[in-house]
This record gives structure tokens, C-alpha cells and sequence, in this order.
């Protein structure tokens, strides 16, 4: 046995998913920030934010493929360095005329890099564990992954705008994104020492067409599943308002105060959102976990629905009152972000508990989130818009009337009332 394999979970489990919230956090919430200092509208922002995410839409379509590497290791490491690159390429991209389309179109490389990576550091972790081990190291695969947010929505952006003060946008943000390289080409380092080899195991038919019949069996027998259609419905509707506020706030918090917004600055919005924010989805996660454990799916669903959605009232209260006192913001923010953690667990566990049931649970499953990360795409797409078109105060209210059919929904759907209950704790990361 190598010396890597023997090594305990601990030296490369946090470490591990650090390094695959980083690049997620910067494409969904660093780099819509971003483009607000440089002076990009709200429309624009919505649009080009919801086109990085579609890699994690569809990275379930060549998960398969991956399994023809003889190792996942050293894939897992490639494309640690990989995104590293990119990093420093927005930073560079930021300095040149044309910079807008260079840094979308690196952004969206390493959208792709990213989601790909978390194909294979999954695979490598389920791998690499005992189902025993699997289960003590979860609790540390969500931390260090939510851990990766409150470094890039907290602490940098803290740093982004104490550097704003005393540097054009440009030269502010290169030099976050440079910081993002260094540390992803670190961790990437680390990880040649500490990782263990993870050789693929034989399939009947490792070739390109074998996998390839292989994935279109997969996805044959998941939309033959009895009310597939009407589950898919449901899933995207689920994250309806989710996806228009997770967009849309960090942005009203940036707008002047004239234009509607709160007129933070950018290293204000990292404490008010990236830290009491990041500790209190962690916490409304937690507790969502166990009451569903509790409660059942079945019955818990309509509350978890309510429990995500009502606390946007946060949102109108703000877009009215406009308060200007950063510990009552901070403090609405974190009653938004628990109801989001709370809430969150309901449609990963219905994916897990009705959708993903079968011949294929894993890749199920897989399309499952991909259908989920679809929802918030399309939300977030239009959010831009909505709100331009109908101003702050009445977007708020658009998003809490958008949550309403996911609600009238989850009295209809397919629950199995005697599903057992998912024990309780973090959620699956929101990308996967």
C-alpha cells in the first residue's frame, strides 16, 4: 500500500473540497461583483452569470467519459492547476482593452474546468473511502466547501473593497483573482503529495462507444421514470426565487442609494453577506437536515418550501426602508441566508429520495442536480431583466409571488411517505 493511501482523510478531505468551492464560489457570486465595479448593468450581469452556469447543468453528459482515465488523481490535480490558470488569466484580462469578453470567455473555461474537476474529486473521495469513513468525513466536505465561500464572499471580497479605495476596479480585482491563482497552484501542489491514487475500475466496455451506450441507457431509463416530467417541473420551479435573489441582492446592496439600492461598499457587502450570511446557511442546513429527519419529506416539504422562500420578505423590507446601519443589514441577510439553508435540503432530498431511485441511483442523481442548477440558471438569466424592468421594490415582491407554484406544487407531487429520512446535516454543495 503507497504511503498516500495510508494516509488518513484528514490531510486531504478539507483540503479537497476548499479547492472545488473555490473556483464554484467565483464564477456564481465573486464574478458578478466583479463585473458590478466595472460598471456592468444589472441585465448584463444576470445574462452573462447564468451562462457560467451552465456547466454544472450539464456536466452530467460526459461524467461517463471521465471513466476512461486509468487514474482519477492525477485528472483531479490537472484540472486543480487548470483552473489556477484561469484565475491568472482573468486577472491579466482585466488590464486589456477588450476585457469584458476576454474575462466571460475565461470565466467560462473555468466554469467548465470546475465542474468537471467535481466529477472527478467526488468519484476519488467515494472511491478512496469506506462507507464508514465516507460518512465521518461529510461533515468536512460540506465545512471546507462552504469554508471556500466564506473565503471568497467574505474575506476577499473584504480585501476587494479595501483595495477599490485606493485602486481603479481593475487593478483592485486582478489582483483578488491573482490571489484566487496562488492559492488554487498551492493547493494543487499539496494535493501531488497528499491525494491517493484512485485507479478507475473495469467496465465491461471501457471504450468511447461503450461509455457512450452506457449514457444513453442512463438517460433512457431516467425519463421513463412514472411522473418524471411533472418531478422536473418541480425541481426548477423549486429554486424560482432562490435564483432571482441570490443574483439580484449582492447587487442591490452595491447600487446607490438613489437608484434604489443600499449603496454598500464592496468589502461591506463581504461582511454583511460572506460572513453572517455563510455562517447562517450553514446553520439553517444543520437544523433543515434534522427537522427533515424528524418530520419526514412527505410533510416537511411545504415547510421547506416556506422556510426558503418567506425569509425574501427580508429583501422587500430593505428595498422599502433602504436602512443604512450595516448590523441591521447584516442581520437580514442572515435570516435570508438561514431559510435558504433550511429550505435548500427539501429539493436535494426529494432528488435523492424520488428521483434518483433505481437502476442508476449515482448517475441519476447526477441528472437530478443537473436539472436543479438548470432552475437557478433560468432564473437567473431573466432576473436581470425583471428587474431593470420593474425596479428593486417590486422585483422583491415578483420574487416572493414566484415562489408561490413550487408551493401549491408540493401538495400534488409524489412523496413516499415512508421514504426513510436522509440523516441529518449538510446539504449536497448547490452545484453538484
Amino acid at each position: 500500500m503507497s504511503h498516500a493511501a495510508k494516509r488518513s482523510p484528514m490531510f486531504w478531505v478539507p483540503t479537497l473540497y476548499l479547492v472545488e468551492g473555490l473556483p464554484f464560489y467565483t464564477v456564481a457570486m465573486i464574478a458578478g461583483l466583479m463585473l458590478k465595479s466595472m460598471g456592468v448593468d444589472n441585465a448584463s450581469i444576470g445574462h452573462y452569470s447564468a451562462l457560467l452556469g451552465l456547466a454544472w447543468v450539464f456536466k452530467p453528459l460526459w461524467s461517463p467519459f471521465l471513466e476512461l482515465a486509468p487514474n482519477k488523481k492525477p485528472v483531479v490535480v490537472a484540472f486543480q492547476f487548470a483552473g489556477a490558470v484561469c484565475m491568472g488569466l482573468v486577472a491579466l484580462a482585466l488590464q486589456l482593452p477588450a476585457w469584458f469578453a476576454l474575462a466571460i470567455t475565461v470565466l467560462t473555461v473555468m466554469s467548465f474546468s470546475s465542474a468537471t474537476h467535481d466529477i472527478c474529486a467526488d468519484g476519488l473521495y467515494i472511491a478512496s473511502l469506506t462507507d464508514k469513513q465516507q460518512a465521518m468525513y461529510a461533515g468536512w466536505q460540506g465545512a471546507f466547501f462552504n469554508a471556500a465561500r466564506l473565503l471568497a464572499a467574505g474575506g476577499l471580497l473584504v480585501l476587494a473593497g479595501n483595495l477599490e479605495k485606493h485602486l481603479p476596479p481593475a487593478q483592485a480585482w486582478a489582483i483578488i483573482f491573482g490571489l484566487l491563482g496562488v492559492l488554487m497552484t498551492v493547493l494543487g501542489a499539496y494535493h501531488l503529495w497528499a491525494l491517493p491514487s484512485s485507479p478507475n475500475a473495469g467496465t465491461a466496455d471501457r471504450s468511447v462507444r461503450g461509455v457512450g451506450l452506457l449514457l444513453r441507457d442512463v438517460l433512457a431509463d431516467f425519463f421513463r421514470k412514472p411522473g418524471i416530467w411533472l418531478a422536473i417541473t418541480f425541481i426548477i420551479l423549486f429554486r424560482a426565487g432562490e435564483g432571482q435573489i441570490q443574483t439580484i441582492g449582492p447587487l442591490f446592496l452595491r447600487d446607490a442609494r438613489e437608484l434604489g439600492g443600499l449603496g454598500l461598499s464592496t468589502d461591506q457587502v463581504g461582511i454583511a453577506y460572506g460572513t453572517a450570511g455563510t455562517v447562517a446557511f450553514i446553520a439553517g442546513s444543520v437544523l433543515g437536515g434534522y427537522f427533515t429527519a424528524w418530520l419526514s419529506l412527505k410533510r416537511a416539504l411545504p415547510i421547506l418550501i416556506l422556510g426558503m422562500n418567506l425569509p425574501n420578505l427580508v429583501f422587500c423590507y430593505m428595498g422599502t426602508a433602504q436602512p443604512s446601519e450595516l448590523a441591521v443589514i447584516s442581520a437580514c441577510l442572515a435570516v435570508e441566508m438561514f431559510g435558504y439553508g433550511f429550505g435548500f435540503v427539501g429539493v436535494i432530498l426529494y432528488i435523492m429520495q424520488v428521483v434518483a431511485k433505481g437502476k442508476y441511483t449515482t448517475a441519476h442523481y447526477a441528472l437530478g442536480t443537473g436539472v436543479m442548477q438548470l432552475g437557478f440558471v433560468l432564473f437567473k438569466a431573466i432576473s436581470g431583466d425583471i428587474q431593470t424592468a420593474l425596479g428593486y421594490r417590486a422585483f422583491f415582491v415578483w420574487v416572493l409571488v414566484a415562489a408561490i407554484p413550487v408551493l401549491v406544487m408540493s401538495w400534488f407531487i409524489r412523496v413516499p411517505g415512508d421514504a426513510a429520512p436522509a440523516e441529518p446535516g449538510l446539504p449536497e454543495p448547490a452545484h453538484s
